[in-house]
């Protein structure tokens, strides 16, 4: 079981928490409620996979472009073709996936339209000490127009994450914001950290707990530490090509060739797991190994089904060597695969 954490409803469902000297710890031009309601717009609701097992079906979103571009946490949650996002003025929008980098934990989704209030990206770095706001829909309280969950923090810290998911590593390893404030809850990842004058600086990650001391982290993602591969997304980087526009080579790379059977394929969207690796086949002695999840063919696309792997094999000629990025548990394994 998860250890019991300390869920003070002061600091997750109350739109905005008000301390004796924090509206004075803010600029006379930017007072709180101004600051609230001008950043509060540009934070989303996102619901999506889960409701089972106890896995929540809702995360948090930040809206970066007037394009509709929402940034979010890459998780489970954004595993289905039926992806809603709820926006500040009570809209219920249907989401596209555009690409995710599961090395930073953060993917991106594109809403259909224009006009959409948004965060400017500029590469705002934060010292120790740093007065920010947390804005999320924790615990999944807020839906339509309802206000999403404000809280007051002071950044404690920016260093390396050491942290793990349950009993497995995280897979991101850069820095983070430390915060002072419970800002690591169900529902509350992807949600935004902004600063005093409304910029965001950062993106809320999902629960994890401290390696070394057991205790739960509460920390955001700095947001230079994402603008790369955001510009990379919307150029196109990750999205997979159309059926129609991907061309076959005479002597494709196979699954079979590669001594690799995945999982049955009998959804929509079947995600690529590993059930079996022949004995001696390429794959084999690459060390693929069953219940590896699929996620990326030589750093290009990544994999979101078992009919988009063959279609991406498909171009591949045999002989050329591969590069395989997998999930094992909760750890990133790149696997290079000499096809014959």
């Amino acid at each position: 079981m998860k250890p019991k954490r300390c869920q003070n409803w002061w600091w997750g469902v109350v739109a905005v928490w008000v301390l004796g000297g924090l509206a004075s710890s803010l600029s006379a031009q930017q007072p709180l409620t101004q600051l609230v309601s001008q950043v509060h717009p540009k934070v989303v609701k996102i619901y999506g996979a889960g409701g089972f097992r106890g896995l929540e079906h809702y995360q948090s979103g930040i809206l970066i472009s007037p394009e509709g571009h929402v940034l979010t946490v890459w998780s489970y949650v954004l595993d289905t073709d039926n992806l809603i996002v709820h926006l500040a003025d009570g809209r219920r929008v249907e989401a596209q996936l555009l690409g995710a980098d599961p090395r930073l934990e953060m993917a991106l989704l594109k809403l259909p339209g224009e006009g959409y209030p948004h965060f400017k990206l500029e590469p705002v770095v934060l010292e120790p000490g740093a007065w920010v706001l947390a804005l999320s829909n924790l615990y999944g309280v807020a839906v339509f127009d309802e206000p999403v969950s404000v809280q007051h923090g002071v950044v404690a810290a920016r260093v390396p994450l050491r942290a793990r998911r349950g009993a497995y590593d995280t897979p991101y390893r850069g820095p983070v914001y430390i915060l002072d404030a419970i800002v690591n809850n169900p529902g509350a990842a992807g949600g935004a950290l902004v600063d005093r004058h409304g910029r965001l600086v950062g993106m809320i990650g999902k629960e994890l707990r401290n390696s070394l001391t057991n205790t739960w982290v509460n920390y955001a993602i700095p947001i230079d530490r994402l603008l790369p591969t955001i510009e990379q997304i919307r150029q196109g980087r990750y999205v997979p090509p159309k059926p129609e526009e991907s061309s076959q080579v005479r002597n494709p790379v196979t699954l079979e060739l590669l001594g690799i059977v995945l999982v049955p394929d009998v959804l929509p969207r079947t995600p690529p797991f590993v059930e079996e690796v022949r004995p001696g086949s390429p794959a084999d002695r690459a060390g693929v190994l069953p219940d590896d999840l699929i996620l990326f063919v030589n750093d290009q696309h990544l994999i979101q089904s078992c009919q988009a792997l063959r279609q991406q094999l498909q171009k591949i000629p045999r002989g050329e060597t591969i590069k395989l990025t997998v999930m094992r548990g909760q750890e990133l394994r790149e696997l290079v695969i000499k096809t014959q």
